[in-house]
């Protein structure tokens, strides 16, 4: 097929006309000298953080203990410094659109430094994390007679998939990160169909069963021993505005979940001030915007079928 010359002429005016925009919608772009985290970077931290948290199941075969110890040495002195790197990365970024303050000038923090603390801190937290991993993947092969071993639930399963992430992420989070944990919850968010905010707090022995659908807000508390289902939402009912109209932040707008409760299909619970007591069961497609107290089941009553013959 032919190509028409004078189509192509019209590039460099559309390439003009592109670059014009970026004067006019400021808030869609990012130019400068402070680079931002790499989201490839950061997915290749999370890789790789894996393959420490699961040694054997990931990239690396052939691990035993005698030569363990060299893979995840390698491992950890490369984590040190791309998490060094993104987090300052990270850390730099908020502090000039927090304080308006460019690259390059006086009287900056050192985000270096600052990246390197948080990162050794960060990866300090891995052998509780791997302890806390380890009962998330008992409770999901407790919860579930359709696993065969452990092994299934480490390579298969969305759920362990998305609370190993969210646990990464929230220590991320918990140490101050902007950014990079919001960036790995929406990566396992796109591989899992389970979106979880990094600022979630959620006890040990969490197993989502199936998953895709489930929504659980940033200022949710979940305790240890709780099991989901597919397309539950843990969210917020509605979001105050200060004297300004602009929405407050920092308030607990999504539910509490005490221990050992179970909560099936699309149930929908909303609310910060909404509190679902210890052992109890909420139904499937229930929504509820109130408190529930310990030892209960919720269910909606049993609906009305009608049955005709087909023409």
């Amino acid at each position: 097929m032919a190509t028409d010359i004078r189509l192509k002429e019209r590039l460099p005016d559309l390439t003009d006309r592109i670059v014009d925009s970026y004067q006019e919608c400021c808030g869609i772009h990012h130019l400068g000298h402070c680079p931002l985290p790499s989201f490839d970077a950061v997915v290749g931290i999370a890789q790789d953080l894996k393959e420490i948290l699961y040694p054997g199941y990931q990239k690396r075969q052939n691990l035993h203990m005698g030569n363990v110890v060299y893979h995840v040495g390698d491992l950890v002195d490369s984590l040190h410094d791309r998490l060094t790197q993104q987090l300052a990365r990270a850390l730099r970024h908020d502090f000039r659109r927090r304080h308006g303050k460019e690259c390059g000038e006086n009287e900056l923090p050192d985000f270096e430094a600052l990246g390197q603390e948080k990162a050794v801190s960060f990866l300090d937290t891995i052998p509780q994390m791997r302890r806390t991993l380890a009962l998330d993947v008992q409770a999901a092969f407790d919860g579930d007679p359709a696993a065969g071993d452990l092994d299934e639930i480490i390579f298969c399963y969305p759920g362990l998939e998305a609370i190993t992430i969210h646990r990464i992420g929230h220590e991320l989070h918990q140490l101050g990160i902007p950014l990079i944990p919001r960036m790995l919850s929406e990566w396992a968010h796109s591989r899992t169909g389970i979106d979880i905010h990094p600022g979630a707090t959620i006890g040990h022995s969490f197993f989502i069963d199936h998953g895709t659908g489930v929504v659980i807000g940033a200022t949710c508390e979940i305790a240890e021993h709780v099991k989901l289902y597919q397309g539950v939402t843990l969210g917020a009912r509605s979001f105050a505005k200060d004297e300004s109209g602009n929405l407050v932040r920092t308030t607990k707008r999504h539910p509490t979940i005490e221990s050992h409760v179970v909560i099936y299909a699309n149930a929908t619970v909303l609310g910060g001030d909404t509190i679902i007591g210890s052992h109890s069961t909420i139904g499937a497609s229930v929504s509820l915007y109130e408190s529930v107290p310990p030892h209960t089941i919720v269910m909606l009553e049993k609906p009305s079928l009608r049955f005709r013959q087909a023409s």
